[in-house]
């Protein structure tokens, strides 16, 4: 039996290895496992409005009744989930993915994606040809209903109004195309700051910039930022789960930049408490909530394992590495505009500049790459390269982390997502994360050559 699921839901490239029947047998199999009643939402791709009816097809084959809350951003979905009581959602949406991919996102009742032993069952039914569907006056049911507002809602009540308000802050945001056009706007003016926007047009083929926000996409954002005197700057992937900053000068962070951020005003109100993270995440983040008296809870990487952590320990705060900040008091899922009024929160809080606010973070060089890998090689390059590396701990719980005496280290894994090897290193000084990487990455590249042939 192959697998559908990958580190975050069912992704591929549409009408390739994603096609109407998979997506329409997967829904069916998911709303088998999940009850009844099902909210259904999409992204703006090109491709998801006929996804979205092929899910609800399948849902509704199944007996379920389809709650079609339209296109909205992941987390909207998610918070429509449990707000309105509902027994699980279908986001289609393929995230950060080029505009060829899409994708389906699977929610429980709680609104946080999955675990991955209902992954296993639904797997099992979509293989064995899906579940028996319903008499023909058993069929489910289609009703439209309205989630973004709800959520806009729930993120200003979470927020520091009055204290944003006082400030005045100029906010610049680039939504990428995406779905974040259709609330962090709303969010940022309804906190009282005054808002810029750039790739701001919902269009499913992201003609703005590439879907997942990094450092060297951002460059309209950047200038944006420059020509308004904007206090800050946020991006956002293509279904708004994650969000990427940059301070005053233009200058972007790395994701785990801002989680440790949000992390550490969060202990100093929460001391001693602990914090969800994968391996993949910043000394960092260690270093901050350790000050605070806390400890860290280890995950595999993938926003599923860091939410679901959460709620089967009870623990109110997590992130990742990539951007995605889960805070536990609004909803233990990733979600980038509850991201942005946070630190929107600590901006306006501390009267400082996100420059001066990150600057008294612990620092640590870093660095990222990648390499191509046929998904079909990704496990048996894995188990060649466990017996090509050393190092004094070595941490298999997700791909091979290398941890030297020194403090540095080196994560390679193969993506869920896409035929790639991921590469994450971090080290006191850029000459030993390059090093790192550059090493790793050709030993990489040679077993990929290697095994291939």
């Amino acid at each position: 039996m192959g697998r559908l699921f990958g580190t975050n839901g069912v992704r591929g490239i549409a009408n390739k290895e994603l096609t109407i029947e998979l997506v329409t047998r997967l829904a069916a199999s998911c709303g088998h496992i999940l009850g009844r009643d099902i909210a259904l939402g999409r992204d703006g791709r090109v491709t998801s409005p006929m996804f979205r009816d092929a899910a609800a097809s399948g849902l509704m084959s199944a007996g379920c009744n389809v709650n079609d809350l339209d296109v909205l951003p992941t987390p909207a979905l998610q918070y429509a989930v449990k707000h309105l009581g509902l027994d699980g959602g279908l986001m289609i949406t393929a995230s950060h993915n080029p505009p060829e991919f899409n994708g389906v996102k699977v929610m429980a009742s709680d609104g946080v994606e999955i675990p991955r032993n209902v992954e296993d069952e639904i797997e099992g039914i979509y293989f064995s040809g899906g579940p028996k569907l319903a008499e023909w006056d058993k069929v489910g049911t289609l009703r439209h209903r309205e989630a973004i507002d709800l959520y806009v809602e729930e993120i200003i009540s979470r927020s520091e109004v009055g204290v944003i308000k006082g400030k005045r802050l100029k906010v610049a945001i680039d939504p990428g195309n995406g779905v974040g056009t259709l609330a962090a706007p709303t969010i940022a003016q309804r906190l009282g700051c005054e808002v810029y926007t750039v790739n701001s047009e919902l269009d499913g083929r992201f003609p703005g910039r590439e879907s997942e926000p990094r450092p060297d996409n951002l460059g309209a954002l950047r200038e944006l930022v420059k020509a308004t005197g904007a206090d800050m700057g946020v991006a956002f992937d293509g279904d708004a789960d994650r969000s990427i900053f940059l301070n005053e000068l233009g200058e972007p962070l790395w994701g785990d930049r801002s989680f440790a951020l949000v992390a550490k005003y969060y202990m100093e109100k929460h001391r001693g408490a602990r914090v969800v993270t994968p391996v993949s995440s910043s000394n960092a983040i260690v270093d901050v909530v350790e000050a605070a008296g806390g400890s860290i809870h280890w995950t595999r990487v993938g926003s599923v394992d860091v939410s679901r952590a959460m709620v089967e320990n009870g623990i109110e705060f997590g992130g990742e590495e990539n951007g995605g900040v889960m805070y536990g008091p609004h909803h233990p899922v990733r979600d980038g505009s509850m991201t942005m009024a946070l630190v929107l929160g600590i901006m306006a809080g501390e009267g400082k500049s996100l420059s001066q606010l990150v600057a008294e973070l612990p620092t640590y060089a870093q660095a990222k790459d990648r390499v191509r890998c046929p998904n079909e090689l990704k496990q048996k390059v894995l188990e060649a390269l466990r017996t090509k590396v050393a190092a004094p701990r070595v941490d298999t719980m997700d791909g091979i982390k290398l941890i030297f005496g020194d403090g540095s280290w080196i994560l390679v894994r193969p993506s869920g997502t896409e035929p790639i090897f991921r590469l994450y290193a971090e080290a006191d000084s850029q000459s030993k994360v390059d090093r790192l990487v550059s090493e790793n990455k050709m030993l990489i590249e040679a077993t990929v050559k290697s095994l291939s042939a």
